[in-house]
């Protein structure tokens, strides 16, 4: 994913559904350096990561 996208999704009143490694997880802040983010996943509050944006995936669902 690009930092720009990564700024949408987390600006956007709407809920995407964004994956890393294969798992849903919420994008809860973007860092200054415009290539990480701090993530959880979408069930659990508790454990956060830092990772690349470049490696989240925003995932399109069939409608």
């Amino acid at each position: 994913m690009e930092f720009q996208r990564a700024q949408e999704i987390v600006a956007s009143p709407k809920e995407y559904e964004v994956s890393y490694n294969g798992v849903s997880i919420w994008i809860d802040k973007l860092h200054e350096d415009g290539k990480t983010a701090t993530v959880h996943l979408r069930r659990s509050l508790e454990e956060r990561s830092e990772v690349d944006i470049s490696e989240l995936k925003e995932e399109y669902l069939v409608q």
